[in-house]
């Protein structure tokens, strides 16, 4: 797809947990209203740097600026209303709650907090279910759901916060074939009819080969490669670094071969 303009930077990001660097000296942009897949190994960084990204952590050294401002080391809560959500690898519903009141808890704490009433809360968690198709489970205890629905819900609460970016860490991960197209036609409804940029975290090879415009990787903190599907998956140091998780490197050669037959057919 075109470039945008620039919606998020970041330059030279560091973070370190005592003697390990979990990111290393990272940079790269993400354009507005494109899907961005942040791919690695297990440990390569990608969580770490959604939470440098989203003010949980606070990167040791570099910059992050979003939409022109500097937003290093600012709190999860001043990141949300600046117009950036996320949702988690592991879903934690409000379990006490229904599928409603979790959402509502994104709207009032998301871009338009203090600012939105309890309401027009009500009002946005119905339009997002609606939007999402959980509408129909709106009243039901969230603790009824299962880990399908769980994660639409993470997704619903998340966008109830008007993010302009959104950051997806592993939605896929423990679905079914069939709601992994599910869930790849929502975000990209996301994408298209609202208007969020997007950036994922994404074990499921295959996936976000197919829905991502560009993937950055990492390895052991450091980006390795910057690019577009088709060139990450004949990358050969991309490849070397999957050879450590010996199924997701399958997913990779299996990626190679299927190119291979479609540029000989």
């Amino acid at each position: 797809m075109p470039q945008g303009n620039t919606i998020l930077r970041l330059e030279k990001v560091t973070k370190r947990f005592g003697g390990l660097v979990a990111v290393d000296n990272v940079s790269f942009e993400v354009y507005q209203g494109e899907i961005l897949g942040l791919i690695g190994p297990n440990g390569a960084g990608k969580t770490t740097l959604f939470n440098c990204i989203t003010g949980v952590y606070r990167p040791d050294s570099g910059k992050i600026i979003f939409k022109g401002i500097d937003i290093t080391g600012w709190p999860p809560h001043r990141v949300t209303k600046i117009g950036i959500a996320r949702t988690f690898q592991v879903v934690k519903p409000f379990n006490e709650l229904t599928v409603k009141e979790n959402v509502m808890v994104g709207a009032l704490f998301g871009r338009r907090y203090r600012e939105i009433t309890a309401d027009e809360a009500e009002r946005v968690a119905l339009e997002v279910l609606d939007f999402i198709g959980l509408k129909q489970k709106a009243e039901l205890p969230a603790k009824s759901l299962n880990i399908h629905e769980k994660k639409i819900l993470e997704l619903a609460r998340a966008l109830a916060a008007d993010p302009e970016l959104l950051l997806l860490d592993e939605v896929l991960a423990g679905l079914t074939p069939r709601e992994v197209e599910e869930m790849l036609k929502v975000i990209a409804r996301v994408r298209d009819e609202k208007g969020v940029t997007i950036i994922m975290v994404e074990h499921v090879m295959h996936a976000v080969m197919n829905i991502a415009d560009r993937l950055v990787v990492l390895n052991y903190g450091k980006k390795i490669a910057e690019g577009p599907p088709e060139a990450i998956a004949s990358n050969e140091e991309v490849i070397k670094a999957y050879l450590g998780d010996p199924g997701l490197a399958l997913q990779f050669v299996k990626k190679l071969r299927a190119r291979g037959r479609k540029e000989g057919s």
